[in-house]
């Protein structure tokens, strides 16, 4: 069976006339995908036997709401998607005054193991498809009701670790037949993945790259990211100084504060050094509390801006949306896949949060 959601129009359009059906019908059939149709038979003006040619060839991703959790602080949305597999993977919808933002996954789990992301604790279990990556956009803009504006791929996973997944739904979600979404709305998170940030640079796509530095030295990079025993902190930014020269895009470079760990005065001297005469920002995260890890928030978020500031360096700290439910990376499917962990082996199932919604 195909998987007709993750092909692009070109891909479309030839498969059809493979089919010895009339390639204009691609455009037909490539809207009503982003129209966020569940069947077929909702392609009213296809024929009848090219639907049926579709039901019997082809197959439509369609996610299931797990949970919802709703912030009643800022109305942010977390969603626990269960996929066609069984397998579950997360979605956060954020609201700004700019616009809807989606927080989309990559991968179910992943294999990178930073020490404060809750994502990577059971592992990587596989790559999602760019079916089930444009999914997370189309059912979360249903079903909230909220049109989506920009996409952030900084959910469940690492997006450069699913390199050709990745770069398709950028082409699907950007193109102007379905999501129409453009690139300057995007950002792409990557915990340095040096090989792929010089792949994309040679692309010239006009997203924001993220890159999750969290440490400006190898030492304590090292302890907190282990990707970074193959790379160090050097060729990181060596990479990303010919990533800016070859698209002339900022980069911004994520530092998630911990307590005791990255948020010295000595530190935010080091990042500093390692960003002179480079273009771009540094946005400072406040640390989620993860319950399996030691690792805590830290009570140095306003001093490090202030250091980081006096030596030139454009600073942001991040807005903490939906501090009231599971919307950090990886909380809610880590929490669901407790709960299921208990029950088969005959233990109660945790109290659900007032806020989850069946």
């Amino acid at each position: 069976m195909t998987d007709i959601k993750s092909m692009t129009l070109e891909e479309l359009t030839a498969w059809l006339k493979s089919q010895g059906e009339p390639g204009f019908r691609a455009k037909q059939i490539f809207r009503w995908i982003y129209r966020g149709v569940t069947s077929f038979d909702e392609m009213t003006d296809l024929s009848k036997s090219l639907r049926e040619k579709l039901k019997e060839t082809c197959f439509l991703t369609v996610p299931k709401v797990a949970r919802k959790q709703v912030s009643q602080l800022d109305g942010t949305i977390k969603y626990l998607w269960e996929l066609g597999d069984g397998n579950c993977i997360e979605t956060v919808l954020m609201r700004y005054k700019h616009g809807n933002t989606v927080c989309v996954s990559s991968q179910v789990g992943c294999r990178l193991g930073c020490a404060f992301c809750a994502s990577t604790l059971a592992g990587k279990v596989r790559n999602l498809t760019p079916a089930e990556m444009v999914d997370q956009v189309l059912f979360t803009q249903l079903d909230s009701g909220a049109p989506i504006s920009n996409i952030v791929l900084m959910g469940i996973g690492e997006p450069l670790d699913n390199y050709d997944t990745v770069m398709k739904f950028l082409t699907l979600v950007n193109h102007p037949e379905g999501l129409n979404i453009g690139m300057r709305h995007i950002s792409l998170s990557t915990c340095g993945l040096v090989d792929q940030i010089d792949k994309l640079a040679q692309r010239g796509l006009q997203l924001t790259l993220s890159v999750s530095l969290h440490a400006p030295d190898d030492e304590t990079r090292s302890k907190i990211m282990p990707v970074n025993r193959a790379v160090g902190v050097e060729r990181l930014m060596d990479t990303c100084r010919r990533y800016f020269e070859t698209t002339g895009r900022r980069i911004s470079y994520e530092y998630a504060m911990i307590d005791e760990v990255n948020d010295s005065d000595r530190q935010a001297d080091l990042l500093a050094g390692l960003l002179k005469g480079m273009p771009g920002h540094v946005n400072l995260i406040p640390l989620n509390d993860v319950e399996e890890s030691p690792l805590k928030p830290s009570r140095r978020v306003a001093a490090f801006q202030k250091r980081l500031e006096s030596h030139g360096v454009t600073v942001t700290v991040r807005r903490r949306l939906g501090s009231d439910i599971d919307a950090s990376c990886g909380q809610l499917r880590r929490k669901a896949m407790g709960e299921q962990a208990r029950e088969r082996k005959g233990g109660p199932r945790a109290a659900g949060r007032k806020e989850d919604v069946p």
